[in-house]
């Protein structure tokens, strides 16, 4: 079953609650990987799927709406919190979605424990602040290499084709 979990307003639920009820129920290796997947493409669907293939079960934390904007820009995302969740659980690769809005997943990891997290191409042990929270209860850390393609990439790919057109000032310059 594939499930996508908001991270609820403040006081309205407890989201630890459906990290323990997810962590109980499973007797399996939990995989954890996050990012924005705001257009999903095909190094997303690779990294994936490299992810899927350390364990029995994927799940991914999804940056909130408003983690995206403060991390990309206001112009970002260009697919809402429900549209990309949608998509990565259309992903066969993908069995829950988490949505969080911290800087880091770190206190969603605390909360799902994974036997392993995953992170792509561009990071390193030394600079990941979530390899101290899965050393705290004995996880591992996985780097996975990928295609160099990004979201950001293809805006600007489809904003040179376009000749930048009816385009926000702020998207043109990305």
């Amino acid at each position: 079953m594939k499930t996508v979990i908001e991270r609820p307003a403040e006081g309205r639920m407890d989201h630890r609650t459906d990290a323990t009820r997810v962590e109980s129920t499973s007797k399996t290796t939990t995989v954890f990987t996050n990012g924005c997947f705001d257009l999903f493409h095909a190094g997303h669907v690779l990294f994936l799927s490299r992810c899927r293939v350390l364990g029995d079960r994927l799940v991914v934390g999804l940056n909130t709406d408003d983690s995206v904007r403060r991390l990309k820009g206001p112009t970002r995302p260009i697919c809402t919190f429900a549209e990309r969740s949608q998509v990565l659980l259309g992903c066969r690769y993908v069995d829950e979605v988490f949505g969080f809005d911290e800087p880091t997943p770190c206190r969603l990891i605390r909360q799902l424990r994974p036997e392993i997290i995953v992170k792509g191409p561009g990071y390193s042990i030394a600079n990941m602040p979530e390899v101290a929270v899965v050393e705290e209860y004995g996880g591992r850390v996985v780097l996975v290499d990928g295609p160099p393609i990004s979201s950001t990439e293809i805006i600007a790919r489809i904003l040179s084709i376009s000749g930048r057109r009816n385009v926000a000032p702020e998207m043109a310059r990305a």
